[in-house]
């Protein structure tokens, strides 16, 4: 395995349709950000097209953030020139940041993407100062959406698992790193997860290689996959592709307090 962490150019172009969640929901992670972060400059690893850093932001928050994929980064750029969210290119497993610069830091789905996810803990505890917090939303299916892509994981191998963290243990080994790192769990803070999706759509969006999962295998695989899944699904749940598929979602923030 690659120690590369996955980067997301290829999903510049249709990130924000195919991941943003509704106003809603955005504005309750942003509540939870903003009332659980100390007031100063925050870091956020995977920044992306600044789904969260620009609105962020905008309510008098000082945001830095850093992502592998410049791509994603002139998409912030062009949906908010005026944006005032700093930017790095680079590596969460190699922060260009002295120790202690940052009063918090947070990140949403994002060390499922990194196989080194351990060291990118460490390096959030290392740029963030004593008596600072860190939150993490780790994502990760779960219920009937988790069921549908162990069944890919089945037909496709570990290719199509996570090359980071893994919902498997359910981030019992996430709490473990930062432990190590000097973090201890606070709590979780539950918010609306919503997704407004059908297994229509998800059979499109894998087709389409939408999902990170779909990157790492072959063409071949996953066409001769997705219709074996998708007899599955239609013998499991259903023959109508289009009805929502269990919508309800909640995203899970965890939140580390720094010693």
């Amino acid at each position: 395995m690659t120690d590369e962490s996955l980067s997301f150019d290829r999903a510049a172009a249709f990130y924000d349709r195919t991941r943003i969640t509704d106003s809603e929901q955005l504005q309750a992670a942003l509540g939870v950000l903003d009332a659980t972060l100390p007031r100063g400059t925050v870091l956020e690893i995977g920044v992306g097209t600044g789904a969260l850093a620009v609105p962020l932001a905008r309510r008098d928050r000082k945001v830095i953030g850093v992502d592998l994929a410049q791509a994603m980064v002139e998409q912030l750029r062009a949906k908010d020139p005026a944006s005032d969210v700093g930017v790095a290119i680079a590596d969460a497993t190699r922060l260009p940041f002295p120790e202690g610069v940052f009063v918090g830091a947070y990140c949403r789905w994002v060390l499922h993407l990194i196989p080194s996810w351990r060291t990118a803990v460490r390096e959030l505890c290392r740029t963030v100062a004593s008596g600072g917090a860190v939150i993490v939303e780790p994502g990760g299916y779960a219920g009937k959406w988790r069921a549908l892509h162990e069944r890919f994981v089945q037909e496709l191998g570990p290719g199509a698992e996570p090359v980071g963290l893994h919902f498997r243990e359910a981030y019992a080994d996430l709490d473990e790193a930062f432990a190590g790192a000097g973090g201890s769990l606070r709590g979780v803070v539950e918010t609306s997860g919503f997704v407004d999706s059908s297994l229509g759509r998800f059979f499109t969006e894998a087709a389409n290689r939408t999902y990170s999962w779909t990157w790492r295998v072959s063409q071949e695989d996953l066409d001769r996959a997705i219709p074996l899944v998708r007899d599955w699904a239609i013998a499991r749940y259903g023959p109508d592709l289009e009805a929502p598929f269990e919508p309800d979602a909640p995203h899970r923030w965890r939140v580390y307090d720094l010693a």
